[in-house]
């Protein structure tokens, strides 16, 4: 008798979508079955009732409990990784950011590893460089014999975070030579920087003008220069949070040419515009880079329902309005991120569905459905090489999602589990929330509220980049079926070598 069966499904891969019966057992899936067979005998039964089951989301961009400056984030794995599963994402990945010179990218990784043994949810990490030495080459070995592929650098935030070129040029090599991912924060420093003080001078650099300080060419201009070092060095890169549709065309013209360059944008850049700053809380929309002009915002979502932008993320941070508000007449002194891992399904959902104009959505639109899980998961567990993760197939970890894409909830920021007090979607109106979730073959939503599974989520262990690519590849050879080998059968292959501890 198997553990769980999530009944009478329709079940939607990126790749795909049929009704079916969803069978879970020692904590993966056991078998897909059509819809007309019998429901299989288990412990216990989930009647989905024809609603969509999905994989648990991934979100590759969170941080938790984290350090910049004089200012931390409230969280911790705890609350983080259970706001997490109440927003249907079973598997996140947070950064060992050092918190200042004292701090190696080594010991920040392992320091995240301990607090990551509180969390309810499966676990990954990206590592982070701020400076080079000589130390550095060894220490991103370990990272990698760790199963953490791949590390952020931000080419701006100076006097905190940032990596000067020399930095970002040596650690893409490393990457290469690890095979391995570099994540880049891209917005140009001295424009930036110049462009804060002439507000600043000007009287206007209260919370009110954060988007007048980090203009779109300050973006643009930065990504343009990450892509020709990765053209230089040949590493991958993945662009974290990008806002404007210019960065995105960038991204995408380099692929064009044989790149391998990726793109991701927040939520948040999906569905607010640069209009905030002027409402009756511009703080709660403190973050970098800043809101976008209504025209941009409209390209941009344009770029993510056309299939340019690769993967959703929150960029979670969770501080909250107390220290939001101790410098709103100064955005240099304020902490920018937004708490959003809880919200990321419902705010993405809705811009696509949105875009895509269904707005009298069946709940068979397996072309906006199938879209959406690529985004929200099948890509984020593919790029990051997560195995097991992002498909529902025999074989992948029995991480899953029943919901029904037509209903619609008001958000209630003080209602939500991200361990602040406000939301910048408080008041919307979305769709596509949750109603059961699935991690690791538990439920931990359903009708009768979270039931808490206690610290079982598992740190994750990535594989190489390119050889994650390349096992994907040869299995879509062999099975002539390139969408369900590259996006779900190269899962079971990831997943059942972990299984076996090779």
């Amino acid at each position: 008798m198997a553990d769980l069966v999530i009944s009478n499904g329709l079940v939607v891969n990126s790749w795909g979508t049929q009704a079916a019966h969803v069978v879970v057992d020692g904590g993966r899936i056991a078998a897909v079955l059509d819809a007309a067979a019998p429901v299989p005998a288990a412990e216990r039964v989930v009647d989905a009732a024809g609603r969509a089951v999905i994989p648990g989301g991934v979100d590759g961009h969170c941080h938790v409990a984290q350090t910049t400056g004089r200012f931390r984030t409230l969280d911790d794995f705890a609350v983080t990784s259970t706001a997490a599963l109440w927003g249907g994402t079973t598997t996140i990945l947070d950064f060992g950011i050092p918190r200042d010179e004292s701090e190696t990218p080594l010991e920040a990784a392992k320091n995240k590893l301990a607090l990551a043994q509180a969390a309810r949810c499966d676990v990954a990490l990206h590592g982070s460089v701020v400076r080079w030495d000589e130390t550095v080459p060894a220490q991103l070995e370990e990272l990698a014999a760790l199963g953490i592929r791949s590390v952020k650098m931000y080419m701006t935030n100076r006097g905190t975070t940032i990596a000067d070129d020399d930095t970002v040029l040596k650690v893409m090599r490393e990457m290469v030579r690890l095979d391995g991912l570099t994540y880049i924060h891209a917005e140009h420093d001295a424009m930036i920087v110049d462009c804060t003080q002439a507000h600043a001078d000007a009287g206007t650099i209260g919370i009110g003008h954060l988007h007048e300080t980090r203009p779109e060419l300050a973006e643009e201009a930065s990504v343009r220069e990450v892509i020709a070092m990765a053209e230089y060095t040949g590493a991958p890169v993945y662009f974290v949070h990008q806002s404007t549709p210019g960065a995105v065309d960038l991204v995408s013209e380099a692929r064009a040419r044989g790149l391998d360059i990726l793109s991701e944008t927040c939520p948040h850049y999906l569905v607010l515009d640069d209009g905030v700053y002027s409402s009756r809380f511009p703080e709660w929309f403190a973050c970098c880079p800043p809101m976008r002009s209504p025209e941009a915002v409209a390209a941009l979502r344009g770029r993510f329902a056309g299939g340019s932008i690769h993967t959703v993320s929150s960029d979670h941070s969770c501080y909250d309005l107390t220290q939001k508000r101790e410098r709103t007449d100064d955005v240099r002194q304020m902490p920018h991120g937004l708490p959003g891992v809880e919200t990321r399904m419902a705010v993405a959902f809705t811009a696509l569905a949105e875009r895509l104009g269904s707005a009298d959505l069946a709940a068979d639109d397996a072309g906006l459905l199938e879209r959406f899980v690529d985004v929200f998961s099948a890509a984020p567990a593919r790029i990051n090489a997560l195995p097991g993760k992002g498909a529902i197939a025999p074989g992948c970890d029995a991480d899953l999602v029943v919901f029904d894409p037509a209903e619609a909830r008001t958000v209630d920021g003080g209602a939500l589990h991200m361990g602040t007090d406000f939301s910048p979607f408080d008041g919307r109106e979305l769709r596509g929330w949750p109603q059961v979730v699935v991690a690791g073959g538990r439920v931990v939503l359903d009708e009768d509220g979270f039931h808490d599974p206690g610290p079982v989520g598992r740190f994750v262990p990535r594989r190489g980049y390119r050889e994650a690519n390349a096992a994907a590849a040869s299995v879509a050879g062999l099975a002539g079926d390139g969408r369900t080998a590259a996006l779900g059968e190269f899962a079971v292959v990831v997943g059942s070598r972990a299984g076996e501890g090779e």
